[in-house]
């Protein structure tokens, strides 16, 4: 059994709590997928994440999307460890359309300040001073944003 101590000079972790909100077109299996799967690259980008580091996601939709699982995004891309929740948001009278929310935990070194949130396409109106510009997020994509009318400003 190995007894050294847990302490380094690297920052200590901290679980964190990193927010994330898109559009999916349509209410189909492959746009929500589409829309989780563009939503989750941008965050783990953005927040150098390996799913080693996260402890949990939780993963919402409106009520008006009901097609799939938006965690079958991240099992796709090799979170298979990792405990995932999906559940609907609440039905506010007006509130945007069509929304998929993550609110994922993860171990970091980071500050709350450093976590980088992303919102995308119309979600952006729900946290406009989290956005992240267009260029930015196209350069992490590899490929310019899946665009949908309106959700440029």
């Amino acid at each position: 059994m190995n007894d050294a101590p847990l302490t380094s000079s690297a920052s200590p972790l901290a679980c964190r709590g990193i927010r994330a909100a898109t559009v999916a077109d349509t209410n189909t299996a492959e746009d929500i997928l589409e829309a989780t799967t563009e939503l989750l690259t941008a965050v783990i980008g953005l927040n150098n994440i390996v799913p080693e580091e996260v402890v949990s996601a939780v993963f919402t939709t409106t009520p008006d999307l009901t097609a799939t699982f938006p965690a079958i995004a991240a099992r796709e891309l090799g979170w298979a460890e990792v405990p995932l929740l999906c559940a609907h948001e609440m039905a506010v009278p007006g509130a945007l359309d069509r929304v998929v929310r993550i609110l994922l935990h993860v171990n970091t070194p980071r500050t709350a300040a450093e976590i980088r949130h992303v919102y995308l396409k119309e979600a952006r109106a729900l946290r406009p001073d989290w956005a992240i510009p267009d260029d930015e997020l196209a350069a992490l994509l590899g490929r310019p944003l899946s665009a949908t009318p309106g959700d440029r400003a």
